[in-house]
C-alpha cells in the first residue's frame, strides 16, 4: 500500500514550537518518504497595520520588514541544518502575505497532503481566537492538519532517527 502521505508542508514562524513542528515533519518524512517543505510567511500585513495604527512610520516599518526577512532566512536555514545532520532532503520556502493567504495558497498550488504545524497558543479571548493567522490556516487548508504536541516525545523520536 501507498502512503497517503506524499508532500508535507511544516509551517514555520520563528517559535520554539514550529522548530518542534519541523522536528516531528521531518521524522514523518523519513518513514513516510514524502517530500517536506518548510514554509515560512513574512507577516506583511500586520506590518501594514501597525503603519495604520501609526505605531511605525514609513521607515520604522520597512527595517522591521528587513529584521523579519532576515528572521525568515536564519529559521529556514536552521530547519535545512536539523534536516540535513539527518540525511533528509527538505525544500525551504519564505513568502510575504498575510499567513493564513499564502499558507493556504501554497498548500493548494503545491498539492499538499499534510501541514504540521506547532501547537497553537492559548487563546485568551474570543478575539484572540479570530484574529490567530496560525488557526485561521489551519481550518482554511483543503488537507489534513497535524498540530504537534509534547515537545519531549518529540525531541526523543527526532534524536532516534538515523
Amino acid at each position: 500500500m501507498n502512503s497517503p502521505i506524499k508532500k508535507i508542508m511544516v509551517f514555520i514562524d520563528g517559535s520554539e514550537q514550529s522548530i518542534t513542528a519541523a522536528q516531528f515533519a521531518l521524522c514523518i518524512g523519513k518513514f513516510t518518504g514524502a517530500d517536506i517543505t518548510a514554509f515560512y510567511v513574512i507577516n506583511t500585513k500586520a506590518l501594514d497595520d501597525l503603519l495604520k495604527a501609526r505605531i511605525f512610520l514609513k521607515e520604522e516599518q520597512l527595517e522591521y520588514g528587513h529584521d523579519l526577512e532576515e528572521d525568515a532566512k536564519r529559521y529556514l536555514n536552521h530547519v535545512r541544518e536539523i534536516a540535513r545532520e539527518k540525511g533528509i532532503n527538505i525544500e525551504t520556502k519564505s513568502v510575504m502575505g498575510s499567513v493564513h493567504q499564502e499558507v493556504v495558497k501554497a498548500v493548494k498550488e503545491e498539492g499538499v497532503d499534510l501541514l504540521v504545524i506547532g501547537e497553537l497558543s492559548r487563546i485568551r479571548s474570543r478575539r484572540d481566537e479570530f484574529y490567530d493567522e496560525n488557526e485561521r490556516a489551519m481550518r482554511a487548508v483543503p488537507c489534513s492538519v497535524l498540530i504537534v504536541k509534547n515537545e519531549d516525545n518529540v525531541w526523543e523520536h527526532f534524536n532516534a532517527l538515523e
